[in-house]
């Protein structure tokens, strides 16, 4: 709510369920009007205090904070509507709020995560997340998977894939030529020679090795414990971590509330925010947005639109 308060060089579009909208920012003390979305409308610049909204009903009412497996299907409705909006050039980019995976699960939806699910639907073979704050961008090999089935995902086809889709997406969305890669190893010290684990020797190196002949400027393997020294990640423009907290808590204490979420290996343009959904906070007026603000603010950059349709 407080991210519309703000004039925005893009034309911003809220799916959703345009009472619960109205009456959130009413107990918050926002000023908003309601604009209903017609896409027969050109397309104009945001204006504070005016949120244009696509209206999908929730199934149940809801009360703040509390979770209502009733009301998944409207979750899972919303993120359709916005991404076959995204696939069919009807929207530049998709934004996305955190989602309560537990509460989908228990009503019976197959949904581990945003990343894996937009995935689905747009058939994209393989997603990767990247969590950006300032200069410091962080891709991920696996993503949300238990810490004991991750050795067994790192394998030679899943590295060189994310690796490449890294270096397409950084160049297609991020206008960065030849992006300089750097490439984590899996163990501490990077496997200290087969002695604390060979999937630096058997999997990753010989990736690195094989894309670097084809000209990619892959680097690695590199110990996860040196990698984020200011003196590494100054001449590289991505870090890839070969698992979610190997990488992820450096990004979120470098710039946690503002870093962003950004799914490669789409079709579509999608970033995200890089928390979770903070229930105790909802409808307090105590959350932070900026994470959600940056997220917008680098959908309407990356779009390149100025005035088009996230």
């Amino acid at each position: 709510m407080t991210v519309a308060q703000s004039d925005w060089p893009a034309d911003l579009l809220v799916v959703g369920d345009a009472s619960l909208l109205s009456s959130t920012a009413a107990a918050l003390g926002l000023p908003l009007r309601l604009e209903t979305y017609d896409s027969a409308r050109g397309a104009t610049a945001h204006r504070a205090g005016v949120l244009k909204v696509l209206h999908v009903p929730t199934a149940r009412p809801v009360r703040a904070g509390v979770l209502d497996p009733g009301n998944a299907a409207y979750v899972i409705e919303m993120l359709d509507r916005a991404c076959d909006g995204c696939m069919n050039g009807e929207f530049a980019a998709m934004v996305t709020a955190p989602v309560q995976k537990s509460t989908l699960m228990e009503a019976g939806f197959a949904f581990t995560g945003h990343t894996e699910y937009l995935a689905q639907r747009t058939r994209a073979a393989l997603p990767v997340m990247l969590l950006q704050t300032g200069t410091l961008r962080v891709a991920l090999v696996t993503t949300h998977l238990a810490l004991a089935e991750v050795p067994k995902a790192i394998t030679r086809d899943r590295v060189r894939a994310t690796l490449r889709i890294v270096a397409t997406d950084l160049e297609r969305h991020f206008a960065l030529s030849s992006p300089r890669i750097g490439v984590l190893g899996l163990n501490p010290h990077a496997g200290e020679s087969g002695h604390l684990g060979r999937e630096e020797i058997d999997v990753i190196a010989p990736v690195i090795e094989e894309l670097s002949r084809q000209g990619l400027d892959v680097r690695g393997p590199i110990p996860a414990d040196t990698a984020f020294a200011p003196q590494f990640l100054s001449s590289v423009d991505v870090i890839v971590a070969m698992y979610h907290d190997q990488g992820l808590p450096v990004v979120k204490h470098d710039g946690f509330g503002h870093a962003v979420n950004v799914t490669l290996g789409l079709p579509i343009l999608r970033t995200s925010v890089d928390h979770g959904t903070a229930l105790s906070l909802a409808r307090t007026g105590k959350a932070d947005a900026g994470s959600l603000r940056a997220a917008l603010a680098l959908a309407v950059e990356l779009a390149g639109t100025g005035n088009g349709d996230p």
